[in-house]
């Protein structure tokens, strides 16, 4: 004879009621997010707007684009303005120029907003420190219209207080802003004052995120000022630097337009012509869209290979990458 019937499990709760309740659920957080969502929504907008819609523009580097014809009645060129491109000596030239004063910038100019973070980070006094920071911070807030004629008077050798002290040392007056040897090293030392302060609000917040139980453990293992800010802060600062550095990477072959425009001058246009300032002549000054959108299309997609490279690179040798 057989025993009694096992009891029945109890029964469970039906897929679609958990599906449901997941669904209300999801529907509640998006009513408590909504002000962020519109503000996403607004952004995205205004980034298909003035960066997506206008890639099809791109189409006139592939035609003989004439304002009256319009880019779709414009006829194609077979690629003649890629092949003037590369056949054009200026070109290589505003080449080498852009690649040299990006590898300058990234040598010199990105190491400083970091080691600015690092030291700011070490002062405790609250008003030294948020007075150190809004002076840094300063000049990123001023066009280069104003601060390339600031410069352009402060480097006169006639009425700049850099040529006064220069020719009170006994030395002849020098126009260093039309020197070949000089201009780069002006522009890489002007981008540093003027972006370093700026540079350094990432890497303080990342900064004010660790753990200040870590700076306890090595000061009480010994570890001094600086070999805190060695091990503890500097590795905390991995992530943000590995990522700031590609996107720098990633513009190797943009430079800044408004700084070279308004320091520039014909006399060093052989080492300051850069890809911003050799578009800007030949589409502005010179009619020649089509070029021009050529020679900018050639940028990006380099400045787009160069970034990929980075980053598969980082990736295989480390941890840190965009994706």
């Amino acid at each position: 004879m057989s025993g009694p019937a096992p009891a029945a499990a109890p029964p469970a709760a039906p897929a679609e009621h958990q599906r449901a309740a997941l669904r209300r659920q999801k529907i509640a957080r998006a009513i408590r997010m909504r002000h962020v969502y519109s503000l996403l929504v607004l952004s995205f907008g205004l980034l298909v707007v003035f960066k997506y819609i206008p890639i099809y523009g791109v189409l006139i580097a592939f035609k003989d684009f004439t304002i009256h014809q319009g880019i779709i009645a414009s006829p194609w060129n077979d690629f003649e303005h890629f092949r003037w491109l590369f056949r054009d000596p200026f070109f290589f030239r505003v080449l080498f120029n852009t690649f040299w004063i990006s590898v300058l910038r990234i040598i010199f100019s990105f190491p400083m907003p970091i080691i600015l973070a690092l030291m700011l980070n070490e002062v405790r006094s609250s008003l030294y420190k948020r007075t150190s920071q809004t002076i840094s911070y300063l000049p990123h807030f001023i066009s280069w219209v104003i601060l390339g004629g600031i410069l352009t008077e402060v480097l006169s050798p006639q009425r700049g207080i850099a040529g006064y002290i220069w020719t009170q040392l006994g030395w002849e007056p020098i126009n260093w802003l039309a020197r070949k040897d000089t201009f780069r090293g002006l522009l890489v030392m002007t981008g540093i004052w003027q972006g370093m302060g700026w540079g350094s609000i990432i890497y303080l917040a990342a900064l004010g995120s660790v753990d200040p139980t870590l700076y306890e453990a090595a000061a009480i293992d010994g570890a001094n000022r600086y070999h805190q800010a060695r091990y503890v802060s500097l590795p905390s600062l991995i992530p943000a630097i590995v990522i700031l550095f590609l996107l720098q990477v990633g513009n190797i072959l943009e430079e800044s337009f408004q700084q070279i425009f308004n320091l520039y001058n014909p006399a060093v246009y052989e080492v300051a012509d850069v890809f911003s300032t050799y578009i800007y002549r030949s589409g502005i000054e010179q009619a020649r869209y089509s070029y021009s959108t050529a020679v900018g299309l050639f940028q990006n997609t380099v400045g787009v290979l160069v970034l990929i490279g980075a980053n598969w690179i980082l990736r295989r040798f480390s941890e840190y990458a965009i994706w």
